[in-house]
């Protein structure tokens, strides 16, 4: 899919790339093989720092021999706070967004509102800030805006959107007075779910004047259509609960689930044990 979706973005060698939702950095790893310069962003630090130093998403790039990607820990809700006001940056932005299907999109801030603790200093280097729900409907608004605003005159926009059977693209899908769609391409995925890129294509500049007038513009029916794309997870499973042997199969996968999570208890505990078993002998000798 990521080849496809930087195909669709007119990447080429010299192209600057952007993600910001990298996740582990796949449509990134694409953008730069095509001989662009990659830069990626996701508000997970522990995503971008990967699971060690030969697990992560620089190591994919070197495995390939590509130069690192830039990336940085930050939240797209609030672009503008982390960024300066800066021209019209990047030629594509490509990406596959959080919709709450397998995990949900998080953005800066308390999960309670009104809580807010003090980071102390040995503290900060390790430290992942709280994160609360982002809805769906804020998630695509942003995105839009933030390449209406980061584009050059001419790049292009390429995302994911999952849907159901009742999505209509002609009113449903997202927009920006300052972009233009220029595909659409819809795979099916299950009887009733299926997702669709979207390609879209700057054409006129952005007007800081108008920013909050783009994004309550985004959806064509408002919340009706926003909702359409949203909570597809709980849909999908009130969908599964009519089906046949449905209980049946929710037992053996909560068992599975609750056998997996226990193994894990058990070998974190078993390392533990065993370091400091090491750490005694070292003491010894």
């Amino acid at each position: 899919l990521s080849l496809i979706m930087t195909n669709l973005a007119q990447i080429q060698k010299g192209s600057f790339a952007f993600d910001p939702f990298v996740g582990t950095g796949s449509i990134l790893l694409t953008a730069a093989l095509r001989g662009a310069y990659a830069f990626g962003t996701d508000i997970d630090l522990r995503v971008l720092r990967g699971r060690s130093q030969n697990e992560n998403i620089a190591s994919n790039f070197k495995q390939y021999g590509l130069p690192p990607p830039e990336l940085v820990r930050s939240d797209n809700a609030i672009y503008g706070r982390h960024y300066r006001n800066h021209l019209p940056l990047f030629d594509a932005i490509v990406t596959d967004p959080p919709y709450g299907i397998r995990a949900g999109a998080r953005k800066s801030g308390p999960r309670k509102d009104g809580e807010v603790r003090p980071v102390l200093d040995e503290h900060r280097y390790d430290h992942v800030a709280q994160t609360r729900p982002y809805a769906v409907s804020d998630v695509m608004a942003d995105l839009l805006n933030v390449a209406a605003r980061t584009l050059k005159m001419g790049g292009r926009l390429v995302y994911v959107i999952p849907s159901m059977l009742d999505f209509d693209e002609s009113e449903d899908l997202p927009r920006h007075e300052c972009l233009r769609s220029v595909s659409v391409c819809y795979q099916p995925l299950q009887t009733e779910l299926g997702r669709r890129t979207v390609t879209m294509e700057k054409i006129k500049e952005y007007d800081e004047r108008k920013s909050q007038s783009y994004l309550e513009n985004t959806w064509v029916n408002g919340a009706e259509s926003a909702e359409k794309v949203a909570n597809i997870r709980d849909r999908l499973l009130e969908i599964a609960k009519t089906k046949p042997g449905y209980e049946e199969k929710a037992a053996i996968r909560k068992q599975k689930r609750k056998a997996t999570k226990e193994a894990k208890k058990k070998a974190k505990r078993e390392a533990a044990t065993k370091k400091v078993e090491e750490a005694d002998l070292g003491a010894d000798q």
